[in-house]
């Protein structure tokens, strides 16, 4: 592929993401990611680099001893959670990032034991209580699962801080009768809380526009993070018309596979001059970040999105495992942001702190007047088609 269009430190990051998009990582795979595994080995690497700092002080509106602050509080959260969790055993309600504390938060249920209680303490977390377990939740949102939700129910999650599922409704459509009728039926299928909603989601591929893209058929999306032998992205950009070129214009490879609806994830090999590595762009707004592994940050963590048309964004983590209804039919299990997003980002890297995230999906809103972004978690797509992320 031609290398005269780069003359600076990034040229080997920008050939990789193909246009400006956003890649990923080097040497962590699916199941065991290679981020620290104790709060102590998280905080004894630098948080993050000034780029990242300057872009958390700009959309999170803090000072950049804040910025600091929040994600090594947030690395060290991230590391504790699976050492919490097996401590609350039955009695766990989920968890969440209490960003004024500082701390990871822990929801037990009023039947956890004096030992439970004291277990989970002794995890450094702080804990809540909560009216009903994670297991309860999940029963819940499976069972909304299985209705037929109308076009006016955009989405729903569980809110372990509050211990419902959230059913998320169009406020325009919140009279509509299938509406009704869909609330109603979510009532009694356990602990559901209605929010109302300004509009429906929708996927962010866009028409072939110029840029720094990858390009298939006439969709333009964003790379999302490197694997060995080849770059995750979104399974709506995959148009099956086989081949995916970049930026120049040149053949990159193509999908090996795709999910969507249900999913909305994919992968393509990299050859032809193209090859992989373990950075997210930062598109001159911020320093490129380096990818250290896939270590998921909780609820209410600070996160960051990298994609070919709004570059680089930032936000928090407001909900995991949400239902989102497109008009193309339903995705399951998204993480949802308040980062924004528009046309083209679809597909590309959401990260937090070093720590790969998962590739955007779709959402409302954009960036001049905000809104909300969902992604498809990275873990999860690693896994099902046995990929090795590439860390750094």
């Amino acid at each position: 592929m031609r290398r005269t269009r780069f003359t600076h430190a990034t040229l080997a990051v920008l050939l990789t993401l193909g246009a400006g998009l956003a890649a990923g990582t080097t040497s962590a795979s699916a199941s065991a990611p290679s981020a620290p595994t104790s709060a102590d080995d998280a905080t004894a690497k630098a948080p993050a680099s000034a780029g990242l700092l300057t872009a958390m002080q700009r959309d999170l509106h803090l000072t950049k001893t804040e910025a600091e602050q929040r994600l090594a509080a947030e690395t060290r959260a991230t590391a504790l959670e699976p050492k919490a969790r097996r401590a609350a055993g039955s009695s766990f309600g989920g968890t969440w990032f209490d960003a004024t504390a500082g701390k990871l938060t822990v929801g037990l249920t009023p039947d956890a034991t004096p030992a439970t209680l004291r277990d989970v303490k002794a995890t450094g977390a702080t804990v809540r209580t909560v009216a009903h377990s994670a297991r309860q939740l999940a029963a819940t949102q499976a069972r909304l699962d299985e209705l037929d939700a109308p076009a006016g129910v955009s989405s729903w999650h569980i809110d372990p801080e509050a211990g419902t599922v959230v059913v998320n409704v169009i406020k325009s459509e919140q009279a509509d009768n299938d509406v009704r009728a869909f609330v109603t039926r979510a009532h009694r299928a356990g602990p559901v809380t209605v929010r109302h909603v300004a509009s429906a989601p929708r996927t962010f591929a866009a028409g072939t526009v110029g840029g720094d893209p990858y390009y298939t058929g006439n969709v333009r999306c964003s790379i999302g993070f490197s694997v060995y032998g080849g770059f995750i992205t979104a399974g709506h950009c995959d148009q099956h018309t086989g081949s995916v070129y970049g930026w120049d214009g040149s053949y990159i490879g193509n999908f090996q596979g795709s999910s969507f609806p249900g999913d909305d994830y994919a992968w393509v090999n990299v050859g032809s001059g193209w090859w992989t590595v373990p950075v997210v762009l930062g598109w001159g707004t911020v320093s490129d970040q380096l990818v250290r592994g896939s270590n998921v940050a909780p609820v209410g963590s600070s996160i960051c999105r990298s994609g070919s048309t709004t570059h680089w964004h930032c936000g928090t983590v407001l909900a995991m495992n949400e239902t989102v209804n497109y008009s193309q039919g339903s995705v399951y299990q998204m993480t949802k942001t308040s980062v924004c997003a528009e046309g083209g980002d679809s597909g590309g890297s959401f990260i937090s702190g070093d720590q790969a995230q998962g590739v955007t999906s779709g959402g409302w809103g954009n960036c001049t007047s905000g809104g909300e972004t969902w992604f498809q978690p990275v873990n999860e797509i690693l896994n099902r088609y046995g990929l090795t992320l590439h860390t750094a």
